[in-house]
């Protein structure tokens, strides 16, 4: 059995015992637990962890674990209906007001209840994580000469230089900053640019978690409409010419939500507008890593055709490695880099050394190019499920474009259906989907969702959600 399941099984079990104990009572010792329950050590010892972490076992080394003295009774409520008040009170004088709406983002990151199948994940599913690599990768780096120490606040020389040869093109290790992974490469990015009030193109679609990035830095987005070849140029320079805006966030590669690469001639056409309109284009090149097995050689990043410095590239470790990984990096040439430098040190000093270390420790393994290839083999096959699924169950549902790279599908709904009442009867059938509102920052084209292959176990669950769905779809249309 999973290690992690059995200790939550076990942690159940111990918590409907304790009532046999009165505080202060000394549990059975960790020996007497492995040989009842049939546990290892290591799972006695983390289920009595977990309990002592919710104060209800109190563990003394060479003495064993007892039941805690009850908690003392709540305190009574107390009246924080002033802060309405004053969380309201400066909003009349802000361009932008800055409370942000966080549930297009929550819905990628909270975990479904049991039973659910998730199709709204944004990160690879522990099936496909490297994780014998990186639990290695991190007892390594913790045994590396200085690993708690202070690392320098650019980052590790030696991730630097690698992300450097990642990125590719002319690229040097002096123009990259490591950072907390991509959504806070992407805030500084944001902050650096674009001062409060002030408005920065987006993709629309795009993803929820840069709008609210957007958002809660005071700014507008402003949405420029893509199509299968990525953002078009022509609205591109209507919007740079309409609204004044100096920054465009955009992702070239296997974009989220629609999975569109931009072409060639858009390549660079996208750069000389910003160019002409004085403007930086922040280039969140978040898929590159999670390539199809069957995807064409793909285009370089749009930073390493840049010697002017209008790209502002953003790189992490997270999305084909885990979750909790949030390694990134960003790169940029010329005077911008400073700012960008500046503002990380404020916000957060610098990404935790042992961090970078097991970072390091990963992507310099043998198992960091088999894994990667693993990945590429597992999408395509999840993809192509996926597909085959929706054409077989849903044909109402238009799939126009089956990307070669990233990990969802965005398929648009019929007219008649709608968008909020299928996302809530679709997780009462049991499988949760991602509604398309939130990725645009105006009103919608039409109603969408957005299905992921990437959060599920394998191509049964596929094939299992895509029914619920079709359940789902009969509920609200038979």
């Amino acid at each position: 059995m999973h290690e992690r399941s059995s200790v939550a099984e076990l942690v159940k079990s111990l918590k409907s015992e304790l009532d046999r104990y009165s505080p202060g009572g000394k549990l059975p010792s960790s020996r007497a637990l492995v040989e009842r329950y049939r546990v290892s050590p290591v799972t006695v010892t983390r289920a009595l962890a977990q309990l002592a972490a919710e104060g209800l076992v109190v563990t003394r080394p060479g003495a064993g674990a007892f039941r805690a003295e009850p908690r003392a009774s709540a305190p009574a409520t107390g009246d924080t209906s002033w802060q309405e008040v004053a969380l309201s009170a400066d909003t009349a004088t802000e361009l932008v007001p800055r409370a942000v709406d966080a549930s297009g983002v929550l819905v990628t990151l909270s975990a479904p209840p049991p039973g659910v199948i998730e199709f709204n994940g944004g990160y690879l599913h522990p099936a496909l994580q490297p994780e014998r690599a990186l639990a290695a990768a991190l007892a390594r780096a913790g045994r590396r000469p200085g690993a708690w120490g202070r690392p320098p606040v650019d980052g590790l020389p030696e991730l630097r230089e690698w992300f450097a040869r990642e990125i590719g093109g002319t690229v040097t290790a002096a123009e990259v900053l490591i950072t907390a992974g991509g959504q806070s490469a992407i805030t500084t990015a944001l902050r650096a640019l674009a001062p409060p009030g002030t408005p920065v193109l987006v993709e629309s679609p795009t993803y929820p978690g840069m709008l609210a990035v957007a958002r809660a830095s005071g700014l507008r987005p402003v949405p420029v409409p893509t199509d299968a070849g990525g953002v078009r140029p022509e609205l591109l320079e209507a919007a740079f010419r309409a609204t004044g805006a100096r920054v465009l966030v955009c992702q070239p590669l296997f974009q989220n939500p629609t999975g569109a690469v931009l072409g060639p001639e858009r390549r660079r056409e996208v750069v000389r507008i910003a160019r002409a309109a004085g403007a930086f284009v922040v280039e969140d090149d978040f898929a590159r890593r999670l390539v199809h097995e069957d995807a064409p050689p793909l285009p370089e990043p749009l930073v390493a055709e840049d010697p002017d410095g209008v790209v502002v590239h953003v790189r992490s470790l997270t999305k084909p490695a885990s979750a909790s990984l949030r390694v990134g990096a960003l790169a940029a040439r010329g005077p911008v880099l400073e700012r960008l430098r500046a503002i990380q040190v404020v916000d957060s000093f610098f990404v935790p050394r042992p961090l970078q270390e097991a970072a390091l420790e990963l992507v310099g393994s043998p198992a960091w190019p088999r894994h990667l290839r693993a990945v590429s083999q597992e999408l395509k096959a999840r993809r192509d499920a996926m597909a085959g699924a929706l054409a077989h169950h849903l044909p109402e549902l238009a799939l126009p474009h089956v990307p070669s790279g990233g990990y969802h599908l965005w398929p648009r709904l019929p007219d008649a259906l709608p968008e909020a009442s299928l996302h809530a009867t679709a997780l009462r059938t049991g499988v949760a989907v991602a509604p398309g509102r939130p990725y645009f920052c105006a009103e919608p084209p039409a109603g969408h969702i957005r299905l992921s292959f990437a959060g599920v176990a394998g191509l049964a669950e596929i094939a299992e959600g895509v029914r619920r769905l079709r359940t789902a779809m009969d509920e609200l249309t038979g």
